[in-house]
């Protein structure tokens, strides 16, 4: 079932939605060749805690899931799709990462995710990364009332099949409000004028994936959590939380970095 949020509740999202941007531009300025990923988990729990927030990515279990997750942030490097969990790996020159980030407050949740190189770049990174990116806009240009869900995820599928590139099949974007998973999905390739109507107070977390090798086959790493392609090919993320208004879409986890 759709929950359709008042404007109050959108306003009280937003909160929360910066709290999660506040968090990713920290960790991303964290990021260094030689800093850890517990490293970076620390500093998005920094930024939460200061604001007042909790994690809903912490102790989070999903079916799937062997153990609850132990941080508050994902941290999936190279070919490492979405899901990674935090560990003492030191980052090297090259590695492509995308982080996942998750905030409440006052009841009300924002959830958002980036990719970025440290160090020098692959131009087959910069490009994978631009792609995921212009995915994304297309998808929330899309996310206006009197569209349906299959034109969010018409737009994400045009954009990654005609670049080249894979999409995990099965893992896409959805609702969120005062839980980070509300319906409905938001697949990340679909058929467009498909799937429900988009109305105002709606509020959707939009996220394409993509795999370099243009394979969509994946698997499970041995921690259960981590999603990794199957060839070994490196993978983007990147993801805002969205609110459907008759003004136009509403990114409620805008960061100063973009």
């Amino acid at each position: 079932m759709v929950e359709l949020k008042t404007d109050t509740s959108i306003d009280a999202m937003y909160a929360a939605g910066q709290v999660v941007g506040q968090a990713l531009t920290a960790a991303r300025k964290a990021a260094d060749v030689g800093v850890s990923l517990l490293e970076l988990d620390e500093v998005a729990r920094g930024v939460l805690r200061a604001a007042g927030a909790t994690s809903p990515f912490l102790g989070y279990r999903p079916s799937f899931a062997p153990v609850p997750f132990p941080a508050v942030i994902c941290t999936s490097v190279n070919d490492a799709i979405v899901h990674g969990i935090p560990t003492g790996h030191r980052l090297r020159d090259g590695d492509l990462v995308s982080l996942d980030c998750g905030a409440e407050l006052a009841g009300w949740v924002g959830d958002s995710a980036i990719s970025f190189v440290v160090g020098e770049p692959r131009p087959a990174d910069v490009r994978l990364i631009e792609t995921a990116e212009r995915a994304l806009a297309a998808a929330i240009e899309a996310a206006v009332v009197g569209n349906r869900i299959g034109d969010i995820a018409h737009a994400i599928g045009t954009v990654c099949r005609s670049a080249g590139y894979g999409i995990p099949e099965g893992f896409g974007g959805h609702g969120i409000g005062r839980r980070m998973h509300e319906d409905p999905g938001v697949p990340n390739e679909g058929r467009p004028r498909r799937g429900l109507p988009l109305r105002h107070g709606m509020a959707i977390a939009i996220e394409p994936m993509l795999i370099a090798s243009g394979r969509d086959d994946y698997h499970a790493a041995a921690d259960g959590w981590t999603l990794r392609t199957n060839d070994g090919s490196r993978a983007a993320h990147v993801e805002h939380t969205v609110a459907i208004t008759d003004a136009g879409p509403r990114i409620l986890t805008e960061r100063s970095d973009g």
